[in-house]
């Protein structure tokens, strides 16, 4: 049965091949009420040049492209690492419903430290959602062990 594991590791495979492709290790779904994979999409910072290329808001502008805020608000949105205020913003303005996070900011920042590529800004997406005008419910961290592997020797 298709469930928030199922497609949360989906999220976290996106993340794995964006960190094949020489990019930061983080990775999204979108997925439809009915438990449709509708759009994925992964982190492109480096290969793109783009300091926004968040895999979050890569799917996020997809998704607003291709979507009403209508529908979205009926999607949930699966991603490897909790969602940056950045990328929070994002997933607030296309209207998803709900998001579902593997690793937690905290635990990222565990790995990450003061890296200069990830700079956190210790702002959860919970706190970012909740001011908010319309409701975006927020699941995780979830998987945390499987999410954070992903990241492990990369921010070294």
């Amino acid at each position: 049965m298709k469930n928030d594991i199922y497609f949360l590791r989906l999220a976290i495979q996106q993340a794995k091949e964006a960190r094949e492709r020489g990019n930061h290790p983080f990775g999204a779904i979108l997925v439809s009420e009915n438990g449709e994979v509708l759009l994925s999409a992964q982190n492109t910072v480096n290969t793109e040049h783009d300091a926004t290329g968040h895999a979050e808001t890569n799917l996020m502008r997809k998704a607003s492209q291709a979507y009403s805020r209508e529908f979205l608000r009926r999607c949930t949105m699966y991603t490897s690492t909790e969602p940056c205020a950045m990328c929070s913003g994002a997933t607030y303005w296309a209207g998803v419903g709900k998001v579902v996070y593997g690793l937690s900011e905290n635990g990222l920042y565990e790995l990450t430290g003061a890296h200069p590529e990830n700079l956190t800004m210790h702002l959860p997406c919970r706190e970012v959602l909740a001011r908010g005008q319309q409701p975006t419910e927020v699941v995780g961290p979830l998987l945390e062990d499987e999410a954070r592997d992903v990241h492990q020797g990369f921010w070294t």
